[in-house]
């Protein structure tokens, strides 16, 4: 949905985006987020009829959830309380009890492992999670996971998702979050979840490729990076992409950050970059040697001319 709203980073006014899924107002021109986390005050009426009438309230339960065997559309006998005069035959207590495992399989998949601090912790998103809990489902469905390390299945079906889902995060932003799981622990996570996911369905599963750009505007809002840094950031590492250097994305990700924050008017020190990014400040350095030779090319000419890129020390 666009509509016109003044931009403090552009300083005008600009059409915005309205993201329904986030709640988040999205400058079209910058990408800044006005607002985050609006809340619908709209009735909750929905129809169903082929009038395209806006004046036929028609009210409808919850969502389907594919957690569920029955999709969570069912109804719970509640037991009499204690004391209580109110008494239920043979049958009907059967199906309370029935109902009562469904509670516990609710209360399991939606705000049981997946609900963990470490989905919350690494600002996943609500698409990243429920990729996750269907995810966690099939393979749970197959119960091989007894003995094994909870915190490191939920933290790996978090990783698969953020994969498929584009908006990837590194393990190690998992393992600080996940209980004090390993990366080793994580990754043996994943492979068995890979392989099962893979028997079931019969074909290879695809988790997307990361690029070093799906990095850059997270770490910049942590680092406080402004717009322009962060666009500069990104063109560069781009660019980057072009050139023959084996570095891995997130190691790419935080030389760029540093190369950027030297050449604005708010530099960053390589410790501050490397709490953020967790990569160590010897591979930070490292990247940065390779980049170096190439700085004139990368770096965006609107951003820093070529006297400011020679002063960088080498």
């Amino acid at each position: 949905m666009m509509a016109d709203s003044f931009c403090r980073d552009c300083n005008k006014l600009t059409e915005v985006v309205f993201d329904h899924s986030a709640g988040d107002t999205i400058c079209s021109e910058c990408g800044l987020v006005l607002e985050a986390h609006s809340i619908d005050k709209s009735s909750e009426w929905r129809t169903f009829s082929n009038d395209s009438s806006d004046h036929d309230p028609v009210r409808v339960g919850g969502p389907l959830n594919p957690l569920l065997t029955d999709g969570g559309l069912s109804t719970v006998i509640v037991k009499p309380t204690a004391g209580s005069t109110q008494f239920l035959s043979g049958s009907l207590r059967k199906m309370a009890d029935s109902k009562l495992g469904l509670v516990t399989t609710i209360k399991f998949y939606v705000v049981g492992p997946l609900d963990l601090e470490c989905s919350s912790a690494i600002a996943c998103y609500f698409d990243c999670k429920d990729r996750a809990n269907e995810i966690y489902k099939k393979v749970e469905d197959q119960k091989p996971l007894r003995g094994r390390n909870l915190a490191a299945i939920v933290a790996a079906c978090l990783y698969i998702a953020c994969r498929q889902e584009n908006k990837p995060r590194t393990v190690k932003e998992f393992c600080s979050v996940a209980n004090g799981t390993t990366k080793k622990e994580i990754g043996r996570a994943k492979e068995f979840i890979v392989k099962h996911l893979e028997a079931e369905l019969g074909q290879s599963i695809e988790m997307g490729t990361i690029h070093a750009s799906d990095y850059l505007r997270r770490f910049g809002s942590y680092l406080g990076m402004t717009n322009q840094a962060v666009k500069a950031a990104q063109e560069a590492v781009q660019k980057s992409e072009e050139l023959d250097i084996r570095r891995s994305p997130i190691s790419l990700a935080a030389a760029v950050i540093y190369i950027i924050t030297q050449l604005s008017t708010d530099p960053k020190l390589l410790k501050e970059i490397s709490v953020v990014t967790r990569v160590a400040e010897g591979t930070i350095k490292n990247s940065y040697r390779d980049l170096y030779p190439h700085l004139s090319r990368i770096i965006p000419d609107w951003f820093a001319n070529a006297e400011d890129i020679k002063s960088l020390p080498f």
